[in-house]
This record gives C-alpha cells, sequence and structure tokens, in this order.
C-alpha cells in the first residue's frame, strides 16, 4: 500500500509540474511591446514558472500526509515572487527613463503586478493537476490541468480600452497656436515649423467613457501614458529628444470627460491605429469605480 502510495504521489508531482509549465508558457509572450524580452528575460520567467510548478505540485503530497509544516514553504515562495515583482518594477523604470514615449509609473506596477500573479496561477494549476492525479487517475489529473490553463489563460488579461469607451477618429485643427482634437484643447503651439509637422503628421481621436466608472478612470493620468505609450510603441512616434511641443498628448474635456487624443505616428494609418486603441489594456491600478460607492446608489436599490 505505501509503494502504490508512492507511485502516486510520483505520477501526480510529475503531471502537476509538466501543467504547471503549461500552463506558463501559455501565459508567456513576447509581443510589440517586447516585453519580457527574448531569449533572456523569457529563460528568467520560465526558470520562476518551473520553481513554481514544482511548489504546487509538491504541497498535495505534504497536504496528504499531513504534513503541514511542510506546507509553509508556500509563504517562502510568495516571498520570492514578491521579490520577483520588485526587480520587474526596478528594471522597468531604469529602461522608462529612455523611452520617447513612457510607459509611465502606472504602467510599470501592473506589468510588475501581472508577472507576479502569473507565479501563483501556475501553482494553482500544478496543484489542481497534482491532486486530481494522486486522489483518482493521472488521467484525471490531465483533465484537470488543461481545466486549470484554461482557466490561467482567462484570468491573464484583464480589459481593453474599447470595452469601457467608444472611439472616434476626428480632424485636428490649428486656430491661431491652439491646438483641437475635435472640440478638445490640447495645448498651445509657438512655432509655425510644430505647427506645420503637427499638421502633417498628426491623428486625432476622441474616447468617450461609456459610463460614469469610465469617465473616472479615463481620467487617470496612468491611463492616459498608458495609450499613448501603446500606440507609439506600435506606429512610432515623429519625434527626437528636445522637442516638447512634438509629442503625444491625451487631454480631458473636463465638461464631458471625453479625452482628446493626440498622435504623431511615423506610420500614419488611421484604420490601423483605431483597432489598436480598442485593444490598449485598461490598467488595474487605473479602474475606478464611483458607482459601487454606498452614497452614489439609489436608496432603493
Amino acid at each position: 500500500m505505501d509503494w502504490l502510495y508512492s507511485h502516486r504521489y510520483t505520477i501526480g508531482i510529475v503531471v502537476g509540474v509538466i501543467f504547471g509549465i503549461l500552463a506558463r508558457l501559455n501565459m508567456l509572450r513576447t509581443d510589440y511591446r517586447q516585453y519580457p524580452t527574448y531569449p533572456h528575460g523569457k529563460i528568467i520567467h520560465i526558470s520562476l514558472g518551473v520553481i513554481a510548478a514544482g511548489l504546487g505540485a509538491v504541497a498535495v503530497p505534504a497536504l496528504l500526509d499531513k504534513n503541514y509544516t511542510a506546507v509553509t514553504f508556500l509563504s517562502l515562495a510568495a516571498q520570492q515572487f514578491r521579490d520577483v515583482r520588485n526587480m520587474e518594477r526596478q528594471s522597468l523604470t531604469k529602461v522608462d527613463e529612455l523611452e520617447l514615449v513612457p510607459r509611465g509609473a502606472a504602467y510599470i506596477e501592473g506589468i510588475a503586478m501581472v508577472f507576479e500573479g502569473r507565479n501563483y496561477l501556475v501553482i494553482f494549476s500544478a496543484f489542481l493537476a497534482s491532486l486530481f492525479s494522486i486522489l483518482f487517475a493521472w488521467y484525471w489529473g490531465v483533465l484537470a490541468g488543461i481545466l486549470s490553463i484554461w482557466i490561467a489563460h482567462f484570468f491573464k488579461s484583464g480589459k481593453k480600452l474599447g470595452d469601457i469607451a467608444d472611439i472616434e477618429a476626428v480632424p485636428i485643427r490649428m486656430d491661431g497656436p491652439d491646438l483641437f482634437v475635435g472640440s478638445v484643447y490640447i495645448m498651445n503651439v509657438g512655432l509655425q515649423d510644430s505647427r506645420s509637422k503637427i499638421q502633417e503628421h498628426g491623428v486625432g481621436f476622441l474616447i468617450k467613457p461609456k459610463n460614469r466608472n469610465s469617465r473616472v478612470t479615463l481620467a487617470n493620468l496612468g491611463q492616459r501614458q498608458a495609450i499613448l505609450h501603446d500606440i507609439s510603441t506600435l506606429f512610432g512616434v515623429y519625434r527626437d529628444e528636445g522637442e516638447p511641443s512634438l509629442r503625444p498628448m491625451a487631454k480631458l474635456d473636463i465638461n464631458t470627460g471625453i479625452l482628446g487624443v493626440l498622435l504623431l505616428p511615423q506610420e500614419q494609418d488611421v484604420d490601423k491605429t483605431f483597432v489598436a486603441l480598442h485593444r490598449v489594456p485598461v490598467l488595474e491600478s487605473a479602474v475606478r469605480m464611483p458607482s459601487e460607492a454606498g452614497v452614489n446608489k439609489n436608496k432603493g436599490a
């Protein structure tokens, strides 16, 4: 009987580790933002994923053997993954100083949070696959592992800008030195040369919040900077260091909550930019839900 349980434990741990690693690989992408970098950034995160998978898989035999003290190593793992978050934050902050259109602190914090959270999803996948393999049979562990990967994939990404706002392409116009995107005032442009370049290369969009919560989210400076950074990364930016008048900007119409966005892409394709804007991530740190506050709810609700 002891041999049988030992055999099950071995199979369960192996199945758990495999599905934990698969879950991490499924959540690891080097996209247009080029982060994590290839190959060394990926190697770091895959290695951490293997460690997380091992922790999740081994926790099941420890619990079944009532070796509760052994599970305390999960607290050490949590500390290690918090260190990963700090590492990502510090690294991205240093790199951000060299960007023509920075990510901003809110975007960096969101990325760091994601990389910490995904390690916990790996532990969940490994734990679930290992548990079902040991309690039932290896094929039930495989099914549980597949389900856990689907759940991890579901939690991999949050809302996009298109989910909370309507986006409209509008012309930019100069009223003397004043620059407008649609009806939203952007800034005063003093130099004639800068005005000409903005009129030649500028593209304007209005982002209209769908509800009260979206309006507050769009007003967040971190969310605005994330929009400018993502689009500038995808399509380039027509500026260089030391040209403050030639920079993408996002200004808010305080009366309506509409966000006017001025972009200066090197690749001027309004249709592609329109699609890309819909896919800009909504930052967790920028989300606000004032409608959920008790003072804002109807008395009869």
